[in-house]
């Protein structure tokens, strides 16, 4: 992770070389872009799969696991007079859609009752099959209730086993998705088409048209105190991400009412967990001085944007500040060697203390170095307190973030940095609103591990929200290999798919508690977009940036059937399924226009799958066919 930035730095230098003049606007132009296909599907997650879940059955059998194991062939068998089996899903959930249950016992009639609750008290019916008559393996159930955290089943009828029971969520419509678009900053003035070879190029001349779009709805802009080249630390020529730059990007992204983020970095160049120099107007500030300076600079950023009507959503005290920020002249004990400039100019720069934490002393047994890890802890979240303390004076409606990440393996680092953090800022009569980590799996681990950083942090605080405020995959490179640590290639198709992937992270997290997921720098690091060959100064999207759109459902169906018939027999297929229409909760039936089985298809006992087409999907049917029954 510690040369994120110098990566993003050469990424963006040698993109937006090309970028700065290139053309892309959303608006009339396909969905599709021209350069390679992406098949995205809305999510579905199987929450009962995922580790923190847990089954119990009324005899207190312990097979119960086996029903929620994600594996068909395994079963929850019934020991004793308790036919029931609970399904705690670790937390609640507002966007549960679909139950499928599904028994070991091909050919039975079962009977059973679905129920769900939020507290294991109260159950409210999802679905009555106590009067079944029909034979079959098992069947899928619609349903919408907020809140819900347990899903029981229970038998009614003859003691059955059951081989699954999954409960699908689906992506909340509140879940933000958007990205960091700093660099929109680059290109201003310059336009950007959606579809070069449409005789309509698009709607409106900018990115940001473009983006949303695509579904984004958010746009975070980081802010440097005053713009310096990372190496020789000398002012740019343009003040590109500047205080003052950014006030101009923020008006764009509100006229196109979408939700704005601001990261203020403290630093006059990139500021991430290698790095985090002082602003050189601050480097020889003492204490007391710089902790002044830190308040005044966020509330007054903060009432500019206010005034000229661009508020906030989210405030970002710091950017990716697990090792502290403001390094001043504890740096030496940190070992810091970037940036350049901030070594180079050590007496500068390192001459007063700051807000770098001395991890090398964490668990400490001498004295000594117990006390320089308590003093930096102390320095750092005094300086935190004071940002938080200034957007709550200047903008108590903009919600205050604290950004950091998850090393692969190192999660007991992030839970020690929260513990510590979140106890030292609330005595000194600070909170912040929401817990935030950046996901790249080269650095970060697998996608499981995402899943189960995100739920310890959730359940450790369950007062915060929890986001994922960078994430990135690339389109391209190492020939279609995966990025360490994950499993999709580094295709068009691959991108989306980890991205999405992400998305579900974050929305499966127990009790609603992930709120969002922001893209990095989607028009320039690990892009969704590509320059169009032969076409100067022209770029368009890649079809992978529809993840925004077409990751919500707006129907879920009753998408598989199951139904007996006995050897020879044409099994009875349903005209119609179940639909389930997400904006007004309802469920209504739709036709189903069924495929010919194949000839002899049920000569013998044994399983037959036979797909059907919808107006809005296709769906399958399983045909148990069994012997001597009709």
């Amino acid at each position: 992770m510690s040369n994120i930035r110098l990566i993003r730095v050469f990424a963006g230098l040698t993109t937006l070389a090309t970028l700065v003049s290139a053309g892309l606007a959303a608006g009339t132009a396909p969905a599709g872009a021209i350069f390679g296909t992406a098949n995205i599907k809305p999510i579905e997650s199987n929450i009962a799969t995922k580790p923190w879940s847990s089954a119990t059955a009324g005899s207190g059998s312990s097979t119960a696991r086996l029903a929620i194991d994600g594996d068909p062939a395994t079963a929850w068998q019934p020991d004793g007079p308790g036919q029931w089996l609970t399904v705690d899903l670790g937390g609640t959930y507002d966007n549960l859609r679909k139950v499928k249950v599904v028994f070991p016992e091909r050919g039975a009639v079962h009977r059973y009752v679905v129920e769900a609750s939020t507290d294991g008290n109260l159950w409210k019916s999802i679905a009555d099959r106590s009067g079944n008559q029909a034979a079959s393996r098992g069947e899928v159930h619609l349903f919408t209730r907020p809140a819900t955290r347990f899903i029981r089943l229970t038998f009614t009828g003859a003691r059955a086993g059951v081989s699954e029971l999954q409960v699908f969520n689906y992506l909340r419509d509140d879940l933000v998705l958007g990205a960091d678009l700093s660099w929109v900053d680059d290109h201003q003035s310059r336009q950007y088409w959606v579809n070069p070879l449409s005789s309509n190029k698009g709607a409106g001349p900018h990115q940001l048209d473009v983006v949303k779009d695509r579904g984004m709805q958010y746009a975070r802009l980081r802010v440097f105190n005053e713009p310096r080249d990372e190496s020789t630390g000398r002012l740019t020529a343009l003040p590109r991400q500047g205080p003052q730059r950014t006030l101009t990007s923020a008006q764009w992204i509100k006229q196109r009412n979408m939700g704005l983020g601001i990261d203020y970095h403290y630093a006059d160049s990139w500021a991430d967990p290698s790095k985090q120099p002082k602003p050189r107007a601050w480097a020889g500030l003492e204490f007391p001085a710089l902790n002044r300076a830190l308040y005044d600079f966020t509330a007054n950023h903060l009432r500019q944007l206010i005034r000229q009507g661009t508020t906030p959503d989210k405030v970002a005290i710091g950017n990716e500040i697990i090792n502290g920020f403001l390094y001043g002249s504890e740096a030496a004990l940190i070992g810091t060697t970037d940036p350049k400039y901030f070594v180079d100019q050590a007496s500068l720069y390192q001459s007063k203390p700051g807000g770098g934490l001395l991890w090398q002393y964490w668990g400490s047994t001498v004295p000594a170095e117990q006390q320089l890890y308590d003093q930096a802890w102390d320095r750092f979240t005094t300086l935190a307190a004071s940002g938080i303390k200034a957007v709550r004076d200047a903008s108590p409606t903009s919600k205050v973030e604290i950004h950091v990440i998850v090393n692969k393996d190192r999660l007991a680092k992030t839970m020690e940095f929260w513990h510590q953090y979140l106890t030292r800022v609330n005595a000194k009569g600070q909170n912040p609103d929401v817990l935030a980590i950046s996901y790249y799996p080269e650095w970060h681990g697998t996608p499981e591990a995402l899943d189960h950083n995100l739920h310890t942090m959730a359940t450790a605080y369950p007062d915060y929200e929890i986001e994922v405020a960078e994430t990135a995959y690339p389109a391209s490179g190492g020939d279609g290999s995966p990025m360490p640590n994950s499993p999709f290639p580094r295709t068009i198709q691959g991108q989306a798919d980890a991205i999405q992937r992400v998305f579900q992270a974050a929305n499966d997290v127990v009790d609603n508690q992930g709120t969002g997921v922001l893209v990095w720098e989607p028009a320039g690091y690990q892009t969704m977009f590509r320059a169009v060959p032969g076409m100067a100064n022209t770029w368009e999207p890649h079809a992978s940036v529809n993840v925004f759109n077409a990751s919500r459902a707006k129907h879920v169906l009753q998408d598989t059937v199951y139904t007996t018939t006995a050897v020879r027999t044409a099994p009875k297929l349903p005209s119609t399924i179940h639909l389930l229409t997400t904006a007004t909760k309802t469920i209504t039936a739709i036709p189903v226009r069924w495929r010919q089985l194949p000839p002899g298809a049920t000569d013998r006992p044994g399983e037959v799958t036979v797909t059907g087409v919808t107006d809005v999907g296709p769906v399958k049917a399983i045909i148990d066919v069994v012997a001597g029954r009709s």
